[in-house]
């Protein structure tokens, strides 16, 4: 900055050349310019600027022409600002000013900055204004962080806590308005229904009508003309910049200054676990701020902010939807229970009075059979009754007109003699039953009916889910109330479980019940006719030690003042059966008495069943429900054998055991239910293909389909007809048959197949091998024949020439080779038969695989040397190890030939050392390689056609030698090294033991 200054001309200006400033003057400067701190110095009259380096960078692009320039010319633009505290200095007044905004003209717009600066006069001796100090910080980056915090948090703060949708969206634009010097309009468009266009929901910053906020956007268009990218911020998911407003829509004019704006945003508003946005907020870029990395991080986070707020009230408004939906489901649920409940009481009552009066021989003796259908037809009636009564009951409670009607009551001897009810069906499953209720000194003011109910269902409960012990009914005085409580021994409630069992239709699941039936309300029935007496219900258990459930209501009258008397007017009576309850305990524990239930006729319009030899077809039923059981195991037992279970996990004990020849299956059960005894069933490979007809009350085509999807080959709809049943077990029986006698032929096919594929493969290898065979054999012997024939002609004398000796023996040393090669031909044909017969054995001694290497170079060295394949052996002096020796001096010899066959002319190395247990032997070659493809077909017989080297050798060296290798129980393979040629790796283990016994081996394939 000095040498810019000294380069000036100073003389031009009214400061003069510098040979003439003050020594005030040089004074500032110099303390101007050794200052890190933005500092700039303004003298005289023309008040011309003097500034270090610190201030440099607040001048942006008006640097260096802003040195000694007149500070009113430089910052013209900025002078609403601070032209007042220049005057002010200037008169001997020195101005100081914090984060002061200010539109600068320094890089070719009028820029929106912030500054805290001050200007002090500058006096010289005699006390005269002569100058300005003007240091100066800039704070804009500070400033517009924090607007831009505020515009999120308030944001956050308005529209975040919006409980309806268009008033979020309309607190967004609202607050959005507030911030037009970084966010000069703003349109929000939100997505149709069907996800084809997006409308305008409102705007900030633009007037109506403007050109650039359509109404509609269709989000088909990617928005390259005339309209926003919408469609292209949906596919990226991201926010997207738009460049050419002026190209789309004409020049764009819109918040607080009037320069058309020359960039935008379109922001998707995202909702999480929704692919397309829920709708786009487009932004405009303010036209006095540089789009920088803040500015950008400021857009993505206002993204997030408007995407959220949006979000948060979508969701808001939709679970309230849902919760108003399902209230009014839930009340018309109750409605119908309620109508329902009554509708079914009528049939009922004229069911049970007839059934009632013909058991009692009203209307004169039945035969056995008909009086034990009727006992059926009396307790399922009976059943019936007991859920329309408990459904009925339920929905007075939820609708709010279930009344208590009190009356002094002497609690204990209801409660003994309703518990009592149960002693006969405890007692004859093997458990006792307990009551003690002392007398409580008082009535107690109970509904009478209502707490029968309470102890029917606590006492039915324990027999369910209790199958062994006992069950303990105690009513006694506590404080002031009359406590209820029922323990059980049986298989007791998980922890997680506890804070559920008063829930409406909420079943523990995997319970081991006596059965699965049951409707899931009555124990919430229980909860809430305790609370209608003032009382309360709670339970405590320990799972696999039984539970506790006990039941407080209070004395005296002050819960019940608001209750009716008991002589004003009852609603309809809902009479209890006590019978109900027993006798659905009862079909729990007891089988019914074949006697008492005879075997039901065949219905009429049913062909008689065929007659024939032979065992019967064996059928497995299991259902939970013991009539249902009996009713179906009698109509069956006519034509089939019939094994009867309780739940799925005995009927599938008794497939493993002996294997039925079709299942019949009830879906909901305890222990097991019908679906997971058909999973288990597909998954066991002796019964996968076992057909299973699934028994469910579950009606309507989406039950049959998804029962079919699980694996059953049928699916039944409770209740059904006798000649239903009948025609089904039928038909899949038929059609397992007819499966079984197909698999039987595909399998004799397939059989037949394999024989054949088998006998052709055998003739194609024996072609191969003879053909290749004849070709080999036929090499050697016509080179030894021609040999000996040479050696033959230079041994006998002929007239005009004399016996060459060194011929003679050349020749017979190429015969020897020749010998030598047609013998491990034979010897590798007499392998692979040894192999294919499981004669092959080893020789197992200690052997210096170093010296064997070095002896298996020495009788290769003139193959070697013939094929110019320079070899090297790298091994440590002495290696011993425990191996076949002539084996592995096959294995070796086959290695070093194999490469001098397909790598003639390059070099050839041995390398041997120790890895621990293991002794690796490696043979390289520098040849064409071996493809990755064909690493491992290498090693097949007969392989001789890799690519890149040529054919020759029967293709069994490799073959034999990978079986030599395995049999000492190691392993044989080839790499391909980085710089080429073919590597290939023999890994022996240390012991012999890891060698497989003689005689063992076994190869797949044939010669």
């Amino acid at each position: 900055m000095a040498a810019l200054i000294a380069s000036l001309d100073w003389s031009r200006s009214p400061l003069g050349p510098i040979e003439s400033w003050p020594q005030s003057l040089r004074t500032t400067v110099s303390l101007c310019l050794a200052s890190n701190f933005p500092i700039n110095i303004i003298w005289g009259e023309g008040h011309n600027q003097i500034y270090n380096a610190g201030y440099r960078v607040v001048c942006g692009a008006v640097h260096p022409r802003a040195m000694g320039e007149s500070y009113r010319v430089t910052w013209a633009s900025a002078w609403p600002a601070i032209g007042e505290p220049f005057e002010r200095a200037l008169a001997g007044e020195t101005s100081y000013l914090e984060n002061q905004r200010m539109f600068l003209e320094r890089n070719g717009y009028p820029e929106e900055t912030f500054f805290t600066f001050s200007l002090s006069p500058i006096r010289d001796e005699s006390g005269k204004v002569v100058g300005l100090f003007h240091p100066v910080t800039e704070t804009t980056a500070t400033m517009l962080a924090e607007r831009r915090t505020r515009a999120l948090r308030d944001i956050a703060d308005s529209a975040g806590q919006a409980l309806v949708f268009d008033e979020a969206c309309g607190l967004l634009l609202a607050t959005l308005g507030e911030y037009a010097f970084d966010l000069p309009f703003a349109l929000l468009y939100v997505t149709s229904p069907d996800g084809t266009e997006a409308r305008l929901q409102g705007q900030c910053g633009v007037p109506t009508g403007a050109p650039f906020t359509p109404d509609v956007i269709p989000l088909k268009d990617t928005g390259a003309d005339g309209t926003w990218p919408l469609a292209r911020a949906a596919k990226s998911g991201r926010v997207e910049q738009v460049t050419d407003l002026e190209a789309r829509f004409g020049p764009v004019v819109a918040g607080p200054y009037p320069e058309p704006l020359k960039s935008s945003f379109v922001l998707p508003v995202r909702v999480a676990g929704v692919d397309a946005p829920l709708g786009y907020l487009v932004i405009g870029v303010s036209q006095r701020l540089p789009l920088e990395g803040p500015y950008r991080a400021f857009v993505e986070m206002l993204s997030g902010a408007v995407s959220a707020a949006l979000g948060n009230a979508r969701a808001y408004e939709a679970e309230r939807r849902r919760a108003e939906a399902l209230a009014e489901i839930d009340q018309a649920k109750t409605a119908f229970f309620s109508n329902v409940s009554h509708e079914f009481r009528t049939p009922l009552t004229l069911m049970l009075g007839p059934v009632e009066d013909l058991l009692a021989g009203l209307r004169g003796a039945l035969p056995e059979a008909a009086h034990g259908e009727l006992r059926v037809v009396h307790r399922n009636a009976l059943r019936l009754l007991k859920l329309v009564n408990a459904l009925l009951d339920f929905s007075r409670i939820e609708a709010g007109r279930a009344q208590a009607h009190v009356e002094p009551t002497d609690l204990s001897a209801l409660t003994r003699d309703v518990a009592s009810a149960f002693r006969s069906a405890i007692e004859r499953a093997g458990m006792r039953l307990v009551v003690d209720a002392v007398p409580l000194e008082e009535p107690v003011f109970v509904d009478r009916e209502m707490w029968e109910k309470i102890v029917l269902n606590l006492v039915s409960n324990a027999f369910k889910f209790t199958h062994a012990g006992e069950i303990r009914v105690e009513l006694k005085r506590e404080e002031r109330f009359a406590r209820l409580s029922v323990r059980d021994t049986g298989i007791g409630i998980p922890e997680p479980e506890l804070g559920k069992v008063f829930q409406r239709f909420h079943r523990v699941t995997e319970a081991r019940g006596r059965t699965h039936e049951g409707s899931g309300i009555g124990l919430a029935l229980v909860h809430d006719l305790a609370k209608l007496h003032g009382g309360s219900v709670e339970v405590e258990s320990v799972e696999g030690q039984g539970a506790t459930f006990t039941v407080r209501v209070p004395f005296g009258r002050a819960f019940s003042m608001g209750l009716p008397a008991p002589e004003a007017e009852r609603p309809p009576a809902n009479p209890i059966r006590v019978e109900a309850f027993v006798e659905e305990a009862l079909r729990w524990s007891v089988e019914p008495s074949e006697e008492a239930l005879p075997v039901p006729a065949a219905p009429p319009d049913t062909a008689a069943p065929v007659l024939e030899t032979g065992p019967r077809p064996r059928i497995l039923l299991a259902d939970d429900n013991a009539d249902m059981r009996d009713y179906v195991r009698r109509l069956l037992s006519q034509r089939y054998d019939v094994t009867a279970v309780a739940n799925g996990a005995e009927a599938l004990r008794s497939a493993r055991e002996s294997r039925p020849d079709l299942v019949l299956s009830d879906v909901m059960m305890p222990v097991m239910d019908g679906i997971q005894l058909v999973k288990q069933l597909r998954a066991d490979e002796a019964l996968r293909t076992l057909p299973v007809i699934l028994l469910s009350a579950r009606a309507g085509e989406e039950a049959t389909s998804s029962g079919l999807e699980l694996g059953a080959d049928d699916y039944l709809t409770k209740p059904f007809g006798a000649k239903e049943l009948l025609a089904r077990v039928r038909t899949q029986l038929t059609m397992a048959a007819m499966r079984l006698r197909s698999a039987e032929q595909d399998a004799h096919a397939e059989q037949l197949k394999q024989h054949q594929r088998g006998l052709e493969a055998l003739l194609g290898a024996r072609d191969e091998f003879l053909s290749i065979a004849s070709h080999e054999l036929k090499t050697p012997i016509t080179s030894l024949l021609l040999q000996l024939q040479m050696a033959e002609r230079n041994v006998k004398p002929v007239e005009g020439r004399t016996p060459n000796p060194e011929r003679m023996a050349r020749a017979l040393k190429v015969s020897l080779v020749q010998v030598d090669r047609l013998t491990r031909l034979v010897e590798d044909l007499l392998d692979v038969a040894r192999i294919r017969t499981g004669s092959f054995e080893l020789a197992v001694q200690e052997v210096d695989l170093t010296q064997l290497a070095s002896d298996v170079l020495e009788r290769l060295s003139g193959q070697l040397a013939q094929t110019g394949c320079p070899a090297t052996l790298e091994a440590p002096p002495k290696l011993v190890w425990a191996a076949d020796l002539r084996r592995l001096e096959q294995v070796l010899t086959n290695l070093i030939t194999n490469a001098m066959r397909y790598a003639p002319g390059g070099p050839l190395a041995v390398r041997l050392e120790s890895r621990g247990d293991l002794v690796r032997l490696e043979v390289r070659d520098h040849g064409p390689g071996v493809p990755e493809s064909q690493r491992d077909s290498i090693f097949d017989r007969f392989e001789r056609g890799i690519a890149s080297r040529h054919a020759g050798g029967l293709g069994l060296g490799l073959f034999i030698s990978k079986q030599i290798i395995a049999a000492h129980g190691g392993r044989i393979s080839v790499e391909g090294p980085p710089d080429g040629g073919a590597c290939f790796v023999v890994l022996l283990p240390r012991s012999a033991a890891h060698a497989q016994a003689p005689g063992v081996l076994t190869f797949s394939g044939v010669l």
